[in-house]
């Protein structure tokens, strides 16, 4: 049986990075955010339609990689994430991503203790935009009742908190 760990929260919170040195330590495999692959082909001026095929993007690549049957799958966002990008960008749900179930089963949210980084294909920089889209994205937890579990630090003492969550979690 995979163990199913996701990256949740809010931009430049060090998801993209915290996924592959996760995924090592476990003898995991990634699946990368499918929507900075969308947006750096297709731009980040994003419509329901755009959000709905990062849904799809993220679907597929979560059941190829589970396809696989590795021990630990480490997910850098899912769908859960682009619902909170509909929230904050269209302000309403999207039904399609309300009826999917296939949940990790633990979230870990990278505090926003880290500088903001600007990098092509983030919208929300400012302090003020930054933990809006915190309480939207961990809202999206908390709505489904989802394991979740905060991650602070740098470098190796943020792997090392993921980790120990992931342990308290009874997963490790």
């Amino acid at each position: 049986m995979t163990r199913h760990i996701c990256l949740h929260g809010a931009e430049s919170t060090g998801k993209s990075t915290l996924a592959p040195r996760l995924a090592a330590r476990l003898g995991g495999v990634v699946v990368p955010e499918y929507g900075r692959i969308y947006s750096e082909a297709h731009g980040t001026d994003f419509d329901a339609a755009d959000l709905l095929a990062i849904f799809e993007g993220h679907v597929a690549a979560t059941e190829a990689a589970l396809a696989a049957k590795p021990a630990w799958l480490v997910s850098d966002t899912d769908p859960l994430m682009t619902q909170a990008w509909a929230i904050m960008l269209l302000g309403r749900r999207l039904p399609r991503i309300d009826a999917w179930d296939a949940v990790a089963d633990l979230y870990l949210v990278p505090a926003m203790d880290l500088a903001w980084e600007e990098d092509g294909t983030r919208l929300f920089g400012s302090d003020l935009a930054r933990r809006q889209f915190m309480d939207v994205a961990i809202g999206e937890l908390d709505r489904r009742g989802l394991a979740w579990a905060w991650v602070e630090g740098e470098g190796d003492a943020r792997l090392e908190n993921a980790l120990a969550a992931i342990g308290a979690a009874g997963l490790g």
